[in-house]
């Protein structure tokens, strides 16, 4: 197994040195899934569902944005960078399942998994915040990597 990369020889937390790796093309691919109730599934008009607060997967979008641009701000050993670009998708899938897929890319020295996961995370934070009136039967049950490339070795989730 592999030494964890942000401590240091003495196990203390350290930010890793990028500074002599390679530019290259790298994307992230983060999924939520958020599972809702019956109660907040009958408030779907079109593509989203419609609340006091506004539409709610239009909302999750900007603020799952927001926050993969933030991520280096958020955690504390994570390299601030400067995305090139950051997609999120929302759908429902299932009876009441919601799924979230954040894209996130740049070209750079350190990858874009982090970004990818915190965009995909608010937004799945943010269906619950703006839902939470209707009811509080809402579980955010999964955040995880679908896929990535560039770095060191790329990823993909078998399913």
């Amino acid at each position: 197994m592999s030494s964890f990369t942000h401590l240091d020889v003495h196990g203390n937390p350290s930010m890793v040195d990028v500074g002599e790796k390679a530019v290259t093309k790298r994307t992230a691919t983060a999924r939520s899934i958020v599972v809702v109730d019956d109660e907040i599934m009958a408030k779907f008009v079109g593509e989203d569902i419609h609340t006091k607060k506004g539409p709610v997967f239009q909302t999750a979008i900007i603020a799952g944005v927001m926050a993969a641009k933030k991520a280096g701000d958020l955690i504390p050993l994570c390299h601030p960078l400067g995305l090139e670009n950051c997609q999120i998708s929302i759908k429902v899938i299932g009876k009441n399942d919601i799924e979230i897929l954040c894209t996130a890319s740049l070209s750079g020295k350190t990858g874009i998994e982090m970004e990818a996961l915190t965009g995909a995370s608010v937004a799945a934070l943010t269906i619950y915040d703006m839902c939470k009136a209707m009811s509080h039967n809402i579980v955010i049950k999964e955040t995880r990597l679908i896929e990535k490339t560039g770095g060191k070795k790329n990823f993909k989730l078998s399913e």
